[in-house]
Formats: C-alpha cells, sequence, structure tokens
C-alpha cells in the first residue's frame, strides 16, 4: 500500500484527490495540510511514500516546502501538482527535490499512474511541462555525443537507479557512474537527473 500526503490549500481539491486515491486498492491517503508549513509537520508524523504538493498556496509556498521535507527526509518522493506550467515554477519545484509534475487538468487515471510512478523511483512528468525543459539536441548525431558506454548510464538514470544501483548493475564503480554522468550533462546540455532523465525518455530507444 502506498501511502500519499496530501498539499493543497483548497479543500475541495483534496477532497476530489483524496476520494480519487482512496477508491483504489493500492493508495492510500494517510494525511493532508492546506499550506507548506503544515505540511512539513504533517510528512514528518505521518511518514508517507509519496507527498503530493501543490505550489501556489499561503504562507510557506510548495517549492519551499519541497526544500524543508527534503532536508529532512531526502528519500521522501515528492510529486508536484499545479496549474502552473512556466519554465522558472518547473525547474523551482525540481532544482528543490521533486521528482514529479504533473498539471491539475490531466486526466484522474493519469494522477493515479504518476502517484505510483514516483512511489515505484520514477520520474513522473507531465508531457506538457517535460516540453518545457527538454533542451534542443539533434538526435540524428547522437551516436557523436554519448558513448555506448554514456548510453547505458543514461538509460539507467531514466529508470530512476540511483548511482550505486547503476555502477552494480554495469559493474563499474559509482566514480565512473559519476563521471559518465557528468560528461552526459555537459553534451546533452541538461544540468541535473531529472533533465537527463526527461531527454532520455525522449531521445533513447529502450529508456521509457
Amino acid at each position: 500500500m502506498t501511502r500519499v500526503v496530501l498539499v493543497d490549500d483548497h479543500p475541495m481539491v483534496r477532497t476530489g484527490i483524496a476520494t480519487l486515491l482512496d477508491a483504489t486498492v493500492d493508495l492510500e491517503v494517510v494525511g493532508q495540510a492546506a499550506d507548506g508549513a503544515t505540511a512539513v509537520d504533517e510528512v514528518a508524523r505521518s511518514n508517507p511514500d509519496v507527498v503530493v504538493m501543490d505550489l501556489s498556496m499561503p504562507g510557506v509556498d510548495g517549492v519551499e516546502a519541497t526544500r524543508r521535507i527534503m532536508a529532512t527526509h531526502p528519500e521522501m518522493r515528492i510529486m508536484i501538482l499545479t496549474s502552473f506550467s512556466d519554465r522558472e515554477r518547473v525547474s523551482e519545484a525540481l532544482a528543490a527535490g521533486a521528482v514529479g509534475y504533473q498539471l491539475k487538468d490531466c486526466e484522474p487515471a493519469a494522477l493515479l499512474a504518476a502517484v505510483r510512478a514516483a512511489a515505484d523511483g520514477n520520474v513522473p512528468i507531465d508531457s506538457r511541462v517535460a516540453r518545457v525543459l527538454l533542451p534542443t539536441v539533434p538526435t540524428e548525431r547522437l551516436e557523436d555525443l554519448l558513448s555506448s558506454r554514456e548510453r547505458e548510464v543514461l538509460a539507467l538514470v531514466a529508470l530512476g537507479l540511483a548511482n550505486k544501483q547503476i555502477a552494480h548493475r554495469l559493474a563499474i564503480s559509482e566514480r565512473t557512474v559519476k563521471a559518465h554522468l557528468g560528461k552526459v550533462f555537459r553534451q546533452i546540455g541538461v544540468a541535473d537527473r531529472t533533465s537527463a532523465a526527461l531527454w532520455a525518455r525522449d531521445h533513447l530507444d529502450g529508456a521509457s
């Protein structure tokens, strides 16, 4: 059972999402909060698997709440659910530690799939948001950008594996994984793992 905390300043929104999640057999809402400060306390109290976080809230907003939660719960899976899809807000949320970003007008099935994906260690980003983040790198010369080993490492990043898991899978050291990722980030024009994963899913066969 995946335990979820909902954070949104609109009671009707929280009620609707809670009803949707609780109607499934594998998702359970274990806490709710109407602002970021309360969300931090609620996460500490209920220790969920996934936090569904709004961005625009009074007082402590979703980005700052995400930062505070990640500071004390670095393994927490936080998924943003908001109406905003501009590059600045998306980048700030992901930089704060969010692993997913969905828009509030998504289909109910898409929201459920995103929560499950976040719990499974994946990166559920709405395709409309992904288009805002993805760099424009010519794909016809991918083989000139990345070596076969670098493509292997990138594909495993897209699957949500940590450096230690990638190192074990490929029988190389974590230091080597980090070196490969540093070069990959420079070559494809991204600055973090989330953007690299998004790029891989759009450009690498078998990375989705």
